[in-house]
């Protein structure tokens, strides 16, 4: 549908994406909001309304709300600047309580049990994508919208360089490809070229329709891998995502250095622009939540203090 509020969501997201933000997920909760309110035959936006849709389902859990409601205001302020009549939630009206979920750290024998569990997929083509794009992640600590965001010509097969083009913030790096790495997405490369309908889509992993892959579908896919891999909580805060396979390789990353007596603080300034951080604390963040990393570091600074090597 098209009218003033559809008009001035399109600015406002132009005007937000201008400032480096991608809003894939502000977008589409906005669009069912105004749909909300087309329903109703609202055609400004009051807190009564915005509260009522951010409460929807009405069995979401209240960060859920909050987050929803928190979409909402931005847009309501946007539009309050231009015209008075539009209401602003308050921002303590369903405040939301952000809580990091601790990172679940893989293991090898894990990564290898995810992978192996993708042989359970319909396709060969489908089982192949999926394998390597974890395989990438998990070697590379790249973003998943990153990773599927990937066109052919990002990645130079030949050289062993990979081009983050849609990074956070619209930031883009460099990456440097291990020979292991590129021998994978070589035989994934041929198989895809194989055995994938013919379509337009530029993008290097496909579904086994041809096209890029969705967002959504990574994540229920990796989810039932993880069952039939047999990984599960650590605590009701430690879940296996798909978002950890970043976590772990910085975690993997920084304990190496420390074993092989690496100057961690370089290395740590590497890390940081390899992960396209825009904020060195993030980096930090990732590592501070591994027992296993605080243990290497500890010992580390004992060998220090008593004058070892």
């Amino acid at each position: 549908m098209t009218g003033p509020l559809r008009d001035a969501l399109g600015d406002y997201l132009a005007l937000r994406r201008a400032l480096g933000y991608r809003l894939d997920r502000p977008e589409k909760l906005l669009n069912q909001f105004l749909t909300h309110l087309e329903a109703a035959s609202q055609e400004v936006v009051t807190v009564a309304a915005a509260l009522e849709w951010a409460q929807l389902p009405s069995s979401g859990a209240l960060n859920w709300w909050g987050y929803r409601l928190s979409v909402v205001r931005g847009f309501a302020t946007y539009l309050h600047a231009l015209d008075p009549a539009h209401e602003v939630p308050a921002a303590e009206l369903l405040p939301q309580r952000p809580q990091r979920a601790t990172p679940y750290l893989y293991s090898e024998a894990d990564l290898a049990s995810l992978m192996a569990a993708a042989s359970s997929l319909g396709t060969p083509l489908r089982r192949a994508t999926v394998a390597t794009l974890i395989g990438l992640l998990a070697v590379t600590g790249m973003r998943v919208g990153e990773a599927i965001a990937l066109d052919r010509t990002d990645i130079d097969l030949t050289t062993g360089r990979l081009l983050v083009r849609y990074g956070k913030f619209g930031k883009t790096r460099e990456l440097w490809l291990d020979p292991t790495t590129i021998v994978a997405l070589k035989r994934y490369q041929r198989l895809r070229d194989r055995a994938a309908p013919p379509t337009s889509t530029a993008a290097f992993f496909v579904s086994a329709a041809g096209t890029r892959l969705l967002y959504c579908n990574v994540h229920h896919t990796f989810h039932r891998l993880v069952a039939l891999a047999g990984l599960t909580p650590r605590s009701t805060s430690c879940r296996p995502r798909i978002h950890d396979l970043r976590h772990s390789f910085a975690v993997h990353t920084m304990i190496n250095a420390y074993n092989t007596s690496q100057d961690a603080q370089r290395q740590l300034t590497l890390l940081s622009t390899w992960l396209g951080h825009v904020d060195p604390g993030s980096t930090y963040w990732y590592l501070s939540a591994s027992p296993e990393l605080m243990g290497v570091a500890g010992r580390r600074l004992e060998a220090h203090l008593a004058g070892r090597p």
